[in-house]
């Protein structure tokens, strides 16, 4: 049994953005839900149109919100909230417009600077008043090839300002990457830096633009930036029927005439990619009003953000948390953007930024937070972390180890927020809140407004059973539509295939009896020997427990009209995979999990497969070992690892 590591003290829980949603709820609508999470959460998915109108009132939503009902349809995706609404994002993320810090930007290298609120607010108008001035217009796509950097924020909220769909990569995307996701959209503008950092190393991103641009003909103006802190470049490439622009330059326009215009709730905001790690990365296309709603009642109801807080996320600009970290001005708090490695020079580097900077909240992976916990360090130690109330940790399942370790060595009274969601929906399923306590390897549970459920394979709801995560009401951050994809074939594929007219999201899960999510694994890469269906992350949560292996990956290996668990394992140094090491490895998955679980084959690389992200790829590996066609390689941060796993002797008996 789990248990109890944590729970929010009566006062924090009174001071609590989701107690004055409530007390807000309850006058309007003549309730009584006693600081109760569940009844919330119930009353909040039977009563959509009411829970996001209100979602956007209490948040106070800058915009013209028409008093029309939801407009609901027979198909999933089809719903539309607050039907005839119009709304401009970026005026929300810049509702403040004082002396007050909004933006810091730290390099791994240690450079800091600052922008206040009122010198975002020009910028971003000086952004707009350019693109405008370039003949961008609204639905017209603009890129950015960019670090995280404060002018890939002010890119941003300036082009989707004036109704244009942004879309970036980070600059650790390479050229062929770049391409294949640009050239589906169709980009008017790049915007680029002339360079980054990363673990001490220089990057020139100028030289990959010439090949980039020859493979997008729609790009007809390249906006160069120059990285904070290093030297002004002194001139700017030239490119054939390409025009070339100065950040500089363009924050000299003349912003005094621009207004924000109001778009429709429904209006194309931005495109993220899947990671393609199985074919070309599909362009999911988000909407306006429905990220903001959801993004705001993530941050304020779920994350307690509030009015100067100061948030810092660890993400790059390719990946959806760096969307989820902008939309954090949207209440009126600060965010730290940091470029580079987060392990540069020290293993710790990430929370002596939180230190430092004062955080309130800081969003880190779950293999960040192991990696902490393998030093075997007490940061609580080094570090008092004294503004710290919340923890957010992503990117895949955080073990009961690593949520013991942080109370244990990092900070006793914190609000540790394991969260799960992804790209499709630029939010979250299921994440944190400060009612209920928190229960170690458990989410706490589901978001509200969302009515998410496991399903076991006939469709039918399972507790405390493993099965398939699912949505089975709509809600106003799914995508819009995916790009280029007529008649919706695509996108049907993708979420509704398996459950007629229910969202089914990939992931395989577990209900627990506190109401809690256990997240196991990938539903593609779910394991099946003998016909039983396990998850990968309970194997995980085994292995990291070992202080000789470092990191590790599991697949299924189609064997003998069958499936054979296979572990790869990277040591730690002066460790050796000895047959003692095997049998305690085989021992513990045995005694822990399940004897279905124990690997067939444990076998030592050097290196494992992850996408940009930092997620571990293990259907990547699965298709090298069976032999198949890895069909986009620059989906991958460190594609050449993948010829370690071509014709593995081992694995040939």
């Amino acid at each position: 049994m789990n248990k109890k590591l944590w729970e929010a003290s009566k006062k924090l829980k009174i001071n609590s953005n989701l107690f004055k949603f409530e007390k807000f709820i309850s006058n309007r609508f003549k309730k009584n839900f006693k600081k109760n999470y569940e009844k919330i959460h119930n009353w909040s998915i039977k009563n959509p149109h009411n829970f996001w109108n209100s979602v956007w009132d209490y948040s106070n939503v800058k915009g013209n919100k028409e008093k029309k009902r939801a407009k609901k349809s027979s198909r999933f995706y089809k719903n539309v909230f607050l039907p005839k609404s119009k709304l401009n994002f970026s005026e929300n993320l810049l509702s403040k417009n004082n002396n007050d810090k909004a933006i810091t930007f730290i390099s791994e290298g240690g450079y800091r600077e600052t922008k206040n609120w009122k010198e975002l607010n020009i910028n971003v108008k000086k952004v707009c008043t350019y693109l405008k001035k370039l003949n961008i217009k609204s639905k017209d796509r603009v890129a950015a090839y960019m670090p995280n950097t404060s002018e890939t924020v002010e890119a941003f909220l300036g082009t989707v300002a004036i109704g244009a769909i942004w879309s970036s990569c980070s600059p650790d995307f390479g050229i062929n990457g770049v391409v294949e996701r640009f050239s589906q959209i169709k980009p008017k503008v790049l915007f680029v830096t002339n360079e980054y950092f990363y673990n001490g190393k220089k990057i020139n991103i100028l030289e990959r633009v010439s090949e980039i641009i020859k493979k997008i003909p729609t790009i007809k103006h390249v906006i160069v930036s120059n990285y904070p802190g290093e030297p002004e470049i002194k001139q700017l490439p030239k490119y054939k029927y390409i025009k070339t622009h100065k950040w500089e330059n363009m924050i000299k326009a003349d912003e005094s005439k621009f207004s924000f215009s109001k778009f429709d709730f429904e209006h194309e905001l931005a495109i993220l990619f899947s990671s393609g790690t199985t074919g070309k990365p599909k362009c999911i296309c988000h909407k306006t009003g429905g990220v903001l709603l959801q993004h705001l009642k993530e941050h304020q109801l779920h994350c307690d953000i509030k009015e100067n807080d100061n948030v810092f996320y660890f993400t790059t600009c390719g990946w959806m948390m760096w969307n989820w970290l902008i939309s954090v001005l949207a209440s009126r708090a600060s965010i730290v953007l940091f470029d580079g490695s987060p392990i540069y020079k020290k293993e710790d580097l990430l929370l002596r930024i939180a230190n430092k900077e004062n955080i309130t909240l800081l969003g880190v992976s779950a293999k960040y937070i192991d990696a902490l916990r393998k030093t075997k360090k007490n940061f609580k130690k080094l570090y008092k972390l004294p503004k710290l109330r919340t923890i957010c940790s992503t990117g895949s399942p955080l073990s009961e180890d690593s949520f013991n370790y942080v109370y244990k060595n990092i900070k006793k009274n914190i609000h540790l927020a394991s969260i799960s969601g992804g790209t499709d929906i630029v939010s979250c399923f299921v994440l944190g809140n400060l009612y209920q306590p928190v229960y170690s390897g458990e989410i706490q549970n589901k978001g509200l407004g969302m009515d998410i459920r496991v399903f076991n394979e006939k469709g039918k709801s399972v507790l405390n059973k493993k099965g398939e995560l699912v949505c089975v009401n709509p809600f106003p951050s799914m995508p819009l539509k995916f790009w280029n994809d007529k008649y919706d074939i695509k996108f049907k594929k993708a979420y509704f295939n398996k459950f007629k007219n229910i969202w089914h999201h990939g992931d395989y899960a577990k209900i627990t009896n506190k109401k809690g999510f256990i997240i196991v694994g990938r539903s593609d890469t779910t394991l099946n020997p003998g016909g039983v269906r396990l998850g990968t992350a309970e194997i995980y949560s085994e292995i990291e427990r070992f202080n000789e292996i470092k990191d590790s990956l599991v697949v299924g290996q189609s064997w003998d009209n069958d499936i054979r668990i296979i572990l790869f394992v990277i040591l730690n140094p002066n460790y050796e995979l000895s047959e003692n090491l095997l049998k305690r490895i085989r021992l513990q998955v045995r005694k822990n999990v399940s004897p279905r679980h124990v690997p067939h084959k444990i076998i030592e690389v050097n290196d494992i497969p992850r996408t940009k992200s930092g997620k571990i790829v293990e259907l990547a590996v699965k298709n090298i070992i069976e032999g198949n066609i890895i069909k986009n390689k620059e989906a991958l941060a460190n594609p050449h690892v993948l010829d370690e796993y071509i014709n593995i002797n081992e694995l040939q008996y």
